[in-house]
């Protein structure tokens, strides 16, 4: 495959570009292809073990954004002026397992190994789990596919920033009665799947309040030679 080289300072710039968009405007929406784009680096992104323990859901219709603002304190001014709005969900337990049916399927039919590869990736994913990472409680096995998750969110927004769109990542809600609510009328099986975060993509209606602040470089990063 070809080797890919962006300008650097393009790049900068847009994560410059990029902020938590607090509110966006109504009049302006988001392209088919350029949202398809954007979901499609999600679909790219790395996972561990590249197990891809993710789904997203597209929430356009405007009685589901209605229904979701009771639940989601940090959303209702994004669910009614956002382009496109989505929901990360990650896979819990059954889905993750190591001995998992999807586990295996990611394996057999995605991956396409061969059975020699599949038993020796088993064994390594199961040692990954109960010895290496210790994810030996349900809990645990979902903050862990949150994990993934939260890659693809990253991409997303930073693949919008390059091509001028923006976004805002929402932890913003009450996690048990949202999916309640996604179990309820979202169609939604919350035994394999539960709401890591939302995240709303569109154009910004102004200017950030305030300039972007970080830490030193030199403050965050040590080097060991």
């Amino acid at each position: 495959m070809k080797s890919v080289k962006i300008d650097k300072k393009e790049i900068l710039d847009a994560f410059q570009f990029r902020h938590a968009c607090k509110e966006f405007d109504a009049t302006k929406s988001v392209s088919e292809e350029d949202i398809n784009f954007i979901l499609k680096t999600a679909n790219l992104s790395p996972s561990s073990f590249g197990f891809e323990p993710w789904h997203f859901v597209v929430v356009q219709n405007k009685e589901l954004r209605e229904l979701l603002k009771p639940v989601a304190w940090g959303a209702p001014l994004k669910l009614d002026t956002a382009s496109h709005f989505v929901l990360g969900l990650s896979m819990k337990a059954p889905m993750v397992k190591w001995d998992a049916d999807y586990i295996m399927r990611m394996m057999k039919d995605v991956k396409q190994f061969p059975e020699d590869v599949i038993e020796m990736y088993s064994k390594f994913y199961r040692e990954f789990q109960e010895s290496d990472f210790n994810l030996d409680t349900d809990k645990k096995l979902f903050d862990w596919s949150s994990k993934q998750t939260y890659i693809a969110l990253a991409n997303m927004m930073t693949s919008a920033a390059l091509i001028g769109i923006d976004s805002c990542p929402i932890e913003g809600f009450h996690q048990e009665k949202v999916e309640a609510l996604l179990k309820d009328q979202f169609d939604i099986d919350t035994d394999k799947y539960g709401l890591s975060y939302m995240v709303a993509f569109g154009y910004r209606k102004g200017e950030p309040a305030h300039p972007k602040s970080r830490r030193p470089i030199n403050e965050i990063i040590t080097w060991k030679k």
